[in-house]
């Protein structure tokens, strides 16, 4: 009788402890090194996937995708990828297509070019149909803004013009990586139109308000400033897998664990960290060390 007593107790104990469970995003596609798209999803440490970058795009350009040496698109070599994303999204990945970079020849002109853009990737990349998709015949689950350039002019009119494929079936997810200086000088335009499902905001190159040796405190500020003043449905905590991956903003892993994650994981729309990158990842084991924490 008793143990039967205590199971509701029991099950709202697991609901409140899982109510902060977050999960991990991750960046591919940048170094041929770092293995595959399926066996980056096989490991089981990733719930999303952004495929790293369409470089080109805008302004009349024709888009360039620039997967470093795993394919070339220009050879049709990228079409392969298509079993891979199939396979992440079996084992519940979600797979995304990333827009930018650092570094890359990118902006949008005009409201029409805007559009133009969504046309593209809907066609090439989502639920529409191209004779020339580069990735092949999968189906992406999103689109992710990484513009680390231009004004940010007309992105809240792309990220409009995506979110109304949302309605012929499959959801198009919208996430972004603005820096974690509030506003972001490319992306505030665009998230500022509340369309964005996740927002992982790159806690670090930004010394401003990223992690230091024992100081978490702007790192925090600027995390409560974020989830405060912009609508998403979960944010999610930038960081680089290593000291290598990035000039500053390295947590290393007991820190992220014991001092920073304690710290944020209490915001109702905390969702997980995301991680650059897959390559940086598995070779210092970052999102093997922390997942049981995120």
């Amino acid at each position: 009788m008793a143990s039967k007593l205590l199971l509701p107790f029991l099950l709202l104990l697991a609901l409140v402890a899982g109510s902060h469970a977050g999960s991990i995003a991750v960046y591919w596609g940048q170094y041929t090194a770092e293995g595959s798209l399926a066996s980056a999803c096989a490991t089981g440490l990733y719930s999303y996937v952004n495929i790293a970058f369409l470089t080109t795009f805008g302004n009349g350009q024709t888009p360039v995708l620039n997967l470093a040496g795993h394919c070339d698109p220009s050879a049709g070599t990228c079409k392969g990828l298509s079993s891979d994303i199939k396979s992440c999204q079996s084992r519940g990945v979600k797979v995304l297509l990333s827009l930018g970079g650092a570094s890359g020849s990118y902006s949008l002109s005009s409201a029409a070019d805007a559009q133009s853009v969504a046309n593209y990737l809907w066609n090439n990349f989502l639920g529409g149909s191209s004779s020339s998709r580069p990735l092949g015949a999968a189906v992406l689950d999103g689109i992710d803004f990484d513009i680390e350039a231009t004004n940010g002019a007309h992105f809240d009119d792309l990220a409009r013009d995506l979110s109304q494929f949302s309605s012929r079936g499959k959801k198009v997810y919208l996430t972004a990586a603005p820096q974690c200086p509030y506003p972001d000088a490319h992306l505030n335009t665009a998230l500022q139109t509340g369309l964005f499902d996740y927002v992982w905001i790159q806690f670090y190159n930004n010394p401003s308000c990223e992690y230091t040796s024992g100081n978490i405190a702007k790192l925090t500020s600027a995390w409560k400033t974020w989830t405060s003043s912009v609508k998403a449905t979960n944010f999610f905590l930038g960081v680089p897998a290593s000291s290598a991956a990035a000039g500053s903003g390295y947590i290393p892993p007991n820190v992220l664990t014991s001092q920073v994650l304690p710290a944020i994981k209490g915001t109702a729309k905390y969702g997980g960290i995301m991680v650059w990158n897959r390559y940086y990842d598995e070779q210092n084991n970052y999102s093997a060390t922390v997942k049981s924490s995120v």
